[in-house]
């Protein structure tokens, strides 16, 4: 059964990471950065602040601060317990396309993926009423950022749903704990 799951996911990665072209690697590429979001949370925290006070971006970089501790530490151990190993590493990848820096050792799950997702879910639940259509930016950015890792060759598929699944549950999570603590309250 786990050869099977694991021939549609190369399969699938491989028809996903194919569907590139020159003309647009340097737009995934920039999108797989880590760094590349700052700008996304920066007009986030500037929203919230417009819309709320200087008391709830303090909360928010804090509830940041633990959404992407967790999100992060959780994926790592994940990798260092299952020990899968990237597309990247294996051999059909000479089928694939392969744009990021450098490969590393094991890919399951895809902390991007948990990470961007577990920021998007945060936010959306927590400004929801104030902004409500925060989703429709929110939703395909988290999209883009986690394809982005497929495209340059470093996760497959299952890694990348694994992922926004932790990442859509750890959102919720800290969305829901910050709102039981009065102090930590958004609305």
């Amino acid at each position: 059964m786990l050869e099977w799951i694991n021939e549609i996911d190369s399969n699938l990665f491989l028809y996903l990471n194919q569907l590139g072209s020159r003309k647009w690697d340097w737009f995934w590429i920039i999108m797989t950065e880590k760094w590349t979001s700052i700008p996304v949370f920066l007009v986030l925290l500037l929203l919230i602040y417009k819309n709320y006070n200087l008391k709830k971006v303090g909360v928010f970089c804090l509830s940041i601060f633990f959404v992407i501790l967790i999100s992060d530490q959780l994926a790592n151990l994940s990798k260092h317990f299952f020990e899968r190993p990237r597309p990247c590493n294996e051999d059909f990848m000479k089928y694939g396309r392969f744009l990021a820096k450098r490969c590393g050792s094991f890919g399951f799950y895809s902390a991007h993926a948990s990470t961007t997702f577990a920021l998007a879910t945060f936010f959306i639940l927590q400004v929801k009423k104030k902004l409500p259509k925060i989703h429709y930016w929110l939703i395909p950015w988290a999209i883009i950022v986690t394809y982005s890792r497929i495209y340059i060759g470093v996760h497959y598929p299952g890694d990348i749903i694994v992922g926004c699944t932790i990442g859509i549950s750890i959102g919720t999570l800290i969305a829901s704990l910050s709102n039981k603590i009065k102090f930590l309250k958004v609305e």
